[in-house]
């Protein structure tokens, strides 16, 4: 790949959602939260999810992020967004870091296991979403 005017390896598409993330910010009534972290190399990432029935169906109508890392990182957490919004939670939960990656038009190598943690910290807002939903009477 090419060097991008200082963003090193990254495509067009990925330095797009870096320098412009889609659905940046905080719900605070968030039916779910996620967070994630990796420890060697220091990406932070919190995933907020408003999930509301309709026809029957867990959707999940809105999603909002906060990373605190890397290009990739920051990247990831947006585009896992873009992805989610409009699915059901159990379309949702089927998303894989390497789908993200492949909708982002691939990471380098070295970024793949570390900075891309957004679909984990999506499964980790479903699974509070559905623990705080199976708790209720």
């Amino acid at each position: 790949m090419q060097n991008n005017k200082g963003f090193g390896p990254y495509n067009k598409k990925v330095i797009d959602h870096f320098t412009n993330p889609h659905n940046y910010g905080v719900i605070e009534d968030a039916s779910g939260v996620g967070s994630v972290g990796n420890p060697v190399c220091g990406d932070m990432m919190k995933l907020y999810i408003k999930v509301e029935k309709k026809a029957g169906k867990e959707i999940i109508t809105d999603i909002k992020f906060k990373t605190f890392g890397c290009a990739a990182a920051i990247a990831t957490s947006s585009m896992i967004t873009d992805m989610a919004v409009g699915m059901t939670v159990e379309e949702a939960k089927k998303l894989t870091r390497k789908d993200v990656s492949n909708e982002l038009g691939g990471l380098p190598p070295i970024k793949e296991h570390c900075s891309n943690l957004a679909a984990d910290a999506l499964h980790k807002a479903i699974s509070e979403y559905e623990n705080k939903r199976n708790s209720k009477p």
